[in-house]
């Protein structure tokens, strides 16, 4: 399967080519009763001990409860970075709109555009954009919606062009900033211009994340920017296949054109997939 796909000026032969750099018991409720033997300040001592461990309990099933295994039903396909159900039987004609460069200018204004038709999505978030407070409250408007948050670098370097330390300050910066922020740490990572390393995926390892570059995507391009040209081709283009994965920017016309191309593929029988079942390793912060 070959797509050619030119990100920035960076031609992608292959999305086959991109995949060779990738490498809660339960608590029970315990309650302590005193005995009709007891002086009345043996009952009193022991009732306050019974609600101290009733409110303990509680704190555990709860934690319990945010910990249980999420029922994933998809996955990412790690060589083609298309999104595939885990049974056979389930919905395969699935898409997973996805937007790189949040939060700039019209993250919040495609956000709202999409929350308003029920379409989910992923936003990549460039941690450069979440320093500062205006920044961090619009990676909040966007979480508090439901969007799931990826990572897509702190400064969007191309991996390939720095050192294996920066490779790993690009990485982890933007999880802790994210983290910072909402209290998760992003499951998703898409690498800049879709260029991944072996630092990079050592470092998705160790952090517990899962690779996503994409199928395809246009808006990049001159000829393509502006909302007719652009929902023409999303659409329309001979990339769009079952478990499609479509890569779109933070950018006026992509603003513009995001409710046709939803709804667009939602006419040609598509399902818009929430990121939420598709599948990444468990972390133990999300017990915090």
């Amino acid at each position: 399967m070959k797509q050619a796909l030119s990100i920035c000026g960076v031609t992608l032969i292959s999305a086959l080519l991109l995949s060779a750099c990738q490498t809660n018991d339960s608590a029970a409720s315990q309650t302590n009763s005193a005995s009709s033997s007891l002086t009345q300040s043996s009952e009193s001592n022991s009732d306050t001990m019974s609600s101290s461990t009733e409110d303990d309990s509680s704190e555990e099933t709860s934690k319990e409860e945010e910990t249980q295994p999420v029922d994933y039903t998809y996955q990412v396909n790690p060589a083609i970075f298309t999104i595939e159900p885990l049974n056979k039987d389930d919905n395969k004609k699935v898409a997973l709109l996805t937007i790189d460069d949040a939060p700039d200018q019209h993250a919040i204004e495609i956000a709202k555009k999409l929350k308003s038709i029920d379409a989910p999505a992923v936003f990549f978030i460039n941690g450069m954009y979440i320093e500062s407070d205006e920044g961090k409250e619009t990676l909040k408007q966007l979480y508090d919606m439901g969007f799931e948050i990826g990572n897509h670098s702190q400064t969007h370097a191309n991996l390939s062009e720095i050192s294996p330390e920066e490779q790993r300050k690009e990485i982890i910066r933007t999880n802790e900033l994210v983290y910072e922020t909402i209290g998760v740490k992003p499951r998703f990572f898409r690498a800049p211009f879709g260029v991944n390393t072996d630092t990079s995926a050592e470092i998705i390892k160790q952090e517990d994340m899962v690779f996503m570059n994409w199928t395809y995507g246009y808006d990049w391009e001159a000829d393509y920017q502006t909302p007719k040209a652009l929902t023409d081709i999303m659409l329309n283009t001979e990339y769009l296949n079952d478990g499609a994965n479509l890569l779109m920017h933070d950018r006026p016309w992509t603003n513009d054109a995001i409710i046709d191309i939803a709804e667009g593929l939602k006419e040609k029988g598509y399902t818009l997939i929430d990121p939420s079942l598709i599948a990444s390793p468990e972390r133990e912060e999300s017990a915090e």
